[in-house]
């Protein structure tokens, strides 16, 4: 049996441990997020880490009842800053590639947390404007994705993909 590579591990985890994470245990993620990809390396995004149990509440509630997110131990919110990318790039920058930047984080974020053992699951429906405001973001920094991490409390679900002949069109 071929051992299955760390793109093959991750998995959508909704069900968590009860048990803490440190900084120690979330500032990796976080470096991992900081060397992801981003146009013309503006690096337009933030990252907020919230930890406490009575903000997680919230977040859930803004995300329209996904009541894993106040059960995770940490919830990254990784939010772009529109207006660096629009300062080289203009509108293109704007309206695309801040959001193309944080996904790329978003996703290095995803991927060293199951290097490291932990569970993770990206979480895009949620009311932005709600979000903003638990979070006290300032004007112009706009949530584009919530990231749940914590110890699994789950077994990695039995998933597929689609065959690749269905989403790749190769051109000469």
């Amino acid at each position: 049996m071929t051992e299955r590579t760390l793109f093959e591990r991750r998995f959508s985890c909704r069900s968590f441990a009860d048990t803490p994470l440190d900084r120690d245990a979330v500032t990796p993620l976080l470096e991992a997020a900081r060397w992801a990809p981003s146009g013309g390396n503006l690096q337009p995004w933030r990252f907020v880490v919230v930890r406490g149990r009575a903000r997680r509440l919230q977040l859930a509630r803004a995300a329209y009842g996904q009541g894993f997110l106040a059960q995770a131990p940490v919830v990254i919110a990784v939010c772009a800053v529109p207006e660096e990318s629009a300062r080289i790039y203009g509108e293109r920058g704007r309206e695309l590639y801040c959001l193309q930047d944080t996904a790329a984080a978003a996703e290095n974020l995803l991927l060293a947390a199951v290097e490291t053992g932990l569970g993770c699951c990206w979480v895009g429906a949620f009311d932005e404007a709600g979000v903003a405001r638990v979070l006290g973001l300032a004007a112009g920094c706009r949530p584009v994705a919530l990231l749940a991490f914590g110890h699994p409390a789950e077994r990695e679900p039995p998933r597929s993909r689609r065959p690749l002949d269905e989403v790749v069109l190769w051109l000469d």
